[in-house]
């Protein structure tokens, strides 16, 4: 008997994840393949191209070898990491490595870009500002520093398109991609002319738009041999990360939003019409639902900062055994503050100078009150990126959390004293790459719509309420946490000079 089947891949960071699903939303298969992150300068990340190719037909092959019948797989959706520039010459062959999302050499250009083109005009060409880990900065980057490979260069791509093209052979990407590259209009969902024009962008090098759900490729003999599948099967255009998560969590109408504690914290809300803040401090975007937008705020150091706790002060320690001990400390953690900015911070302040902080520390608090107190400032983090989008007029009242983070009990606790509001949490396994294998059973016809695929494949999930104690004493060590900001910024700017010095002369 059929069980018809989809392949989701999520081209990320670290590696490639595969997901085999069926049409009840079980997984049948994972595979995950790594590869290396290169840093060749202090602030730079790279990756090459060749290494996600391998690594994604690795991950992809050895799902699809799980399937009882090849014929029953129908349709590969994609996703992966958000704004790299990917460059490509004539014969489709990468020019450099890919400069990625986190990379953050692309400071001055752009100031440049804000400078010259202004504020205003660029939300109103692009309901954003032009981040470091856009692709718009990282093209003057490289007009200024490498002009030779642009005079070379053939075609543009997002990460998980390079994929597509090595599937396809076919140059497609998605809305929801495309609203994080710095020169696409959000609001009409095409490439925005003006910013095409204040780049220099040849228009042959941009691929084609679909919509997330839509068929952008199929299969072709080559890769389907690779794969061990069927040739001419659809390949969906997929989604960012980010909304393809959304897509996972069940973020596709009004009024739902996700809470993601990953490396960076995240959160999506969907939204029914398009809106952009003035200052561009949030980010908007197409989601990958048609007639659907986003908004989206990020701390940049979310569990990236229990990670360096860890491994800076208490190597070897387990992060189950440090949370659990950080059940000792009461909300609050004794009128301890932790200031998440250890890579800067993204939404509400937009400040690359943000430096994080441990605030009113004394010999009476111990580890589980400081172990306790980054687990709460990540969530004040939140609560700011939450309160900046509703500021834009989203109107959010169903928030569901993800990651791994989510895995803590503790930490979901605190998710939810923090924002006074009840939290659902997302099964494991329903991340990216499941939300992109949805959109490939949608574009291959097993489903009607996105919103179809959400509500068949929707699984149990556990709600955690917020609690009253907890409520209230994190609500006032909130409204603390809000004073930091302010307080250290001098501070924080004559720290990040100094290192900005250090590293121009190591």
């Amino acid at each position: 008997m059929s069980n018809p089947s989809v392949i989701g891949l999520d081209l990320g960071t670290t590696g490639a994840r595969a997901v085999l699903a069926d049409v009840s939303g079980a997984t049948l298969a994972v595979h995950e393949a790594p590869y290396d992150l290169r840093t060749p300068r202090p602030g730079w990340a790279e990756q090459s191209p060749d290494d996600w190719e391998q690594a994604a037909f690795i991950a992809m092959s050895a799902v699809a070898s799980r399937a009882e019948r090849v014929d029953d797989i129908r349709a590969i959706g994609l996703t992966g990491q958000m704004h790299g520039l990917t460059l490509l010459d004539h014969a489709q062959r990468p020019l450099r490595n890919a400069i990625l999302w986190c990379d953050l050499r692309t400071g001055p250009q752009r100031r440049e870009l804000e400078d010259s083109i202004g504020v205003p005009a660029l939300v109103r060409h692009t309901g954003n500002l032009p981040l470091e880990g856009f692709q718009a900065p990282k093209l003057v980057w490289v007009r200024q520093h490498e002009p030779n490979l642009l005079e070379r260069t053939a075609h543009v791509l997002l990460p998980k398109d390079f994929i597509r093209l090595r599937l396809s052979g076919e140059f497609f990407t998605d809305v929801s991609d495309a609203s994080g590259t710095g020169y696409f209009d959000s609001a009409t969902r095409r490439w925005s002319a003006e910013m095409v024009d204040v780049l220099a962008l040849d228009q042959a090098w941009l691929p084609e738009i679909r919509e997330s759900p839509e068929i952008a490729g199929r299969l072709t003999p080559a890769s389907a041999e690779r794969l061990g599948l069927r040739s001419g099967i659809p390949i969906a255009a997929g989604a960012g990360d980010q909304p393809a998560g959304a897509v996972a969590a069940g973020v596709v109408a009004e009024g739902d939003a996700a809470v993601t504690i990953g490396s960076s914290g995240v959160v999506f809300a969907a939204a029914s019409a398009y809106g952009a803040a003035p200052d561009g401090h949030v980010q908007v975007g197409a989601h990958a639902v048609p007639e659907r937008w986003y908004l989206m705020g990020v701390t940049q150091a979310a569990g990236l900062s229990l990670r360096w706790l860890r491994d800076t002060f208490m190597p070897g320690i387990s992060y189950d055994q440090l949370v659990l001990e950080a059940t000792d400390s009461p909300p609050g953690s004794r009128g301890l503050l932790w200031l998440p900015y250890l890579q800067g911070e993204r939404t509400p302040h937009l400040d690359v100078d943000a430096r994080g902080a441990l605030v009113g520390l004394t010999t009476a608090h111990g580890r589980a009150d400081i172990v306790r107190a980054v687990l709460e400032g990540v969530a004040f983090s939140l609560r700011d990126a939450a309160g900046a989008i509703q500021g834009v007029g989203a109107y959010v009242d169903r928030f569901k959390l993800a990651g791994g983070g989510a895995r803590s009990p503790l930490w979901r606790q605190i998710v939810a004293d923090v924002f006074d509001a009840p939290m659902r949490v997302e099964p494991e396994g329903r991340g990216p790459a499941f939300g992109a294998a949805m959109l490939g059973a949608v574009a291959s016809g097993l489903f009607a719509s996105v919103e179809e695929a959400v509500e068949i494949t929707a699984a149990p999930h556990q709600t955690v309420e917020p609690s009253g104690a907890g409520v209230a004493a994190l609500d006032a060590a909130y409204a603390r946490y809000r004073g930091l900001y302010p307080a250290l910024a001098y501070a924080n700017r004559a720290a990040a000079a100094v290192q900005a010095a250090e590293a121009a002369e190591a």
